[in-house]
């Protein structure tokens, strides 16, 4: 008999709720985290009396009710919306694509009239790319032209999607974006989900409550004593990088990742809204998060006098950085199906979330993904 049921590695949305699943059913867990503290990228650091997301803003939403009274057993959410504001040279447009876009945009008021100015854009986009001869986008920026028009695209998707990607938007492959959703009504609601909101006090209160019967080591990691920790459990739940597990047998996943520039404020308000998305390229970073404006609403802003926001800048990743984001190219999908394909022989190890899975996740479909292992 082994120590324990299950060893987790890494104490992220993923393995912090399946070794929650795993307690319910009677099952003694392991989890350990190379970092100092748990949640994975979901940490905050309380600064100012503000709850700092420290690896990125997180919004969780979901249709799903069952994932949604499954978190909220674990801590209340509050009512946070998410409704980003985009800025372009200074002038700011609500984002998602919506008919106060458009309005600002355009000055048009009416869904019929913002319906015929977006068709009669995309209708020029695929009269250019007739006349080239070509019938299906090549690329980010015709897939981009065909969806939503120039207008939109060259103000508010172009120069955001360059500096999220480093690569120009000819260089990036269509699929990226298969669907822009447009709204032909007045709705800021980024999220078409019916749930949405940020737990009350942070997430680590979320991870907290979902880690309290398991047993937990940070500053511990598995690759420094890799034999150990394979035979101290009957199975191992993996949730690193699938690439660095075998060894970089086969090369190594490329991956995007960003660079986080804090800043506390003596300001109670600095910009009135959680995030705001900069899409002009000449503007080094892709957005600015003011963090109290994911639990403070109303008149409660200015209950504290200090404000704390983080400018996000997209780069590159780089050994002994945080790998964020997939770069999801032919390349690096093939390397990691060679990867996937060790990955289903195994019979002990399982392997889950974004880094083990070399896919972007929001959070409810992580949830999702471990209901759907013990539900099986």
């Amino acid at each position: 008999m082994k120590k324990y049921d299950y060893l987790i590695v890494g104490s992220g949305l993923y393995g912090s709720t399946f070794a929650c699943m795993a307690a319910r059913s009677g099952k003694k867990c392991l989890v350990i985290d190379k970092r100092s503290q748990t949640g994975g990228n979901l940490y905050c650091e309380n600064v100012e009396g503000i709850n700092v997301h420290k690896y990125g803003a997180h919004i969780f939403h979901t249709s799903n009710k069952e994932v949604w009274d499954f978190v909220n057993s674990i801590v209340e959410f509050n009512r946070y919306t998410n409704s980003p504001v985009a800025n372009y040279k200074g002038k700011l447009y609500n984002l998602p694509f919506n008919m106060n876009t458009f309005y600002q945009m355009w000055g048009l008021t009416t869904p019929e009239t913002a319906l015929a100015k977006i068709e009669e854009q995309k209708r020029e986009a695929e009269e250019l790319m007739c006349a080239e001869g070509v019938s299906e986008p090549r690329n980010l920026e015709e897939q981009a032209l065909l969806l939503v028009g120039r207008d939109i695209y060259e103000k508010l998707i172009k120069g955001y999607t360059e500096k999220q990607w480093g690569r120009k938007c000819t260089e990036l492959p269509a699929f990226i974006i298969k669907r822009l959703p447009v709204r032909l009504v007045f709705d800021n609601n980024y999220f078409n989900d019916k749930y949405q909101g940020i737990p009350i006090g942070g997430y680590n209160k979320l991870i907290e409550g979902l880690l309290k019967d398991a047993e937990v080591m940070p500053d511990t990691d598995f690759f420094h004593d890799r034999e150990r920790w394979m035979n101290i459990a009957d199975k191992i739940v993996f949730t690193g990088k699938i690439d660095e597990f075998y060894s970089y047998c086969f090369g190594k996943l490329e991956y995007r990742t960003v660079r986080f520039e804090e800043e506390v404020l003596s300001t109670p308000n600095y910009q009135g809204n959680a995030v705001v998305n900069y899409t002009e390229a000449t503007v080094p970073y892709t957005r600015i998060i003011e963090h109290k404006h994911f639990e403070s609403f109303g008149a409660e802003v200015y209950d504290n006098p200090y404000t704390v926001i983080s400018r996000e800048y997209s780069t590159e990743w780089s050994e002994g950085m945080e790998p964020y984001y997939p770069v999801n190219d032919t390349r690096n999908s093939q390397l990691y199906q060679q990867y996937k394909e060790l990955a289903d022989m195994e019979e002990n190890i399982i392997f889950g979330g974004r880094l083990a899975e070399y896919k972007y996740y929001d959070m409810a479909p992580i949830v999702e993904s471990v209901f759907k292992h013990f539900n099986d």
